[in-house]
């Protein structure tokens, strides 16, 4: 019995796995998270420079994989032993091994995060090329999510082969049409793009950034025009009952903006395990 037709017939040890893949994708997912922004960050300084015609700032070299991921406190080099998803944060009961500094809580709980989508993805789809492309399109969500959260950016490296990734998956029907993909994209990029500008022709100010318009037209290449509504309407009622409650709570000052985008891809991913039944169901009751 080859493997492909083992996690054909076996849909728990599929499960099993994907779980596995996506705990190790998610300890990768924290270097991206942290890394991105200031790859970004180094390379508009250089463009700026170049602009002014200025030497572009000497920096040692910094990409996802290089220089090798070191504790912040005492510089100690993180080894593979220290990096086994979630596992090694219990072993080493949070601290770094060389000085006992804290580890962020947030490193394995996004690993732990990403390994139960993952698991949901698996269970949802099936051993099927749909849940090859669900998992990429997770991954891509908790990854925007968390560099929304930290910076308010949705980096174009991210959202803009999210969108045509999605294009690609439906030219085959994968998840939708190609017609109904390409409109979704189409409005959803629109949509929200009104909305900005509405927004800021009565109140003078930005509501949103031009990355949240991006990420819902890659949604809507994903999932169709059909399920955009559902995706709006349910980030827009999560993000209000949160930004009001953080208000509240005096956890966040009025002035500072509440990024979108998580709310967004929470919405988004939802929608693409539970949509046909969300849309079943909001149909049935306002046809009642």
């Amino acid at each position: 019995m080859t493997l492909i037709t083992l996690l054909q017939s076996s849909p728990m040890l599929f499960v099993c796995l994907t779980i596995i893949l996506g705990l190790l994708v998610g300890s990768f997912l924290n270097v991206v998270i942290y890394r991105l922004p200031i790859m970004m960050e180094r390379e508009w300084f250089a463009q700026c420079a170049e602009l002014r015609d200025e030497a572009a700032p000497e920096n040692s070299t910094f990409t996802l994989s290089v220089p090798r991921s070191r504790c912040p406190q005492c510089q100690h080099a993180i080894t593979a032993s220290e990096n086994i998803p979630v596992i090694s944060y219990l072993y080493l009961g949070g601290k770094c091994k060389q000085c006992k500094s804290k580890i962020s809580l947030r490193y394995p709980l996004i690993e732990a995060l990403t390994g139960l989508l993952s698991g949901i993805i698996a269970w949802q789809f099936g051993f099927d090329w749909a849940c090859l492309g669900a998992l990429l399109l997770t991954w891509s969500l908790i990854a925007l999510t968390f560099i929304d959260v930290d910076h308010q950016l949705l980096p174009d490296s991210i959202t803009l082969p999210l969108l045509w990734l999605g294009i690609s998956f439906n030219l085959f029907a994968v998840y939708t049409d190609l017609s109904t993909s390409v409109v979704g994209a189409i409005a959803g990029y629109l949509s929200l793009w009104l909305v900005f500008h509405a927004f800021k022709l009565v109140t003078g100010k930005e509501g949103m950034g031009y990355g949240d318009f991006k990420l819902l037209a890659a949604l809507g290449a994903w999932l169709g025009w059909a399920l955009l509504p559902a995706i709006v309407l349910l980030s827009s009622l999560v993000g209000a009952v949160v930004g009001i409650s953080l208000i509240v709570l005096r956890q966040h000052q009025r002035e500072v903006p509440i990024p979108f985008g998580p709310y967004l891809a929470a919405a988004g991913w939802i929608a693409l395990v539970w949509g046909q039944e969300i849309n079943t169901t909001y149909l049935g009751w306002v046809a009642g």
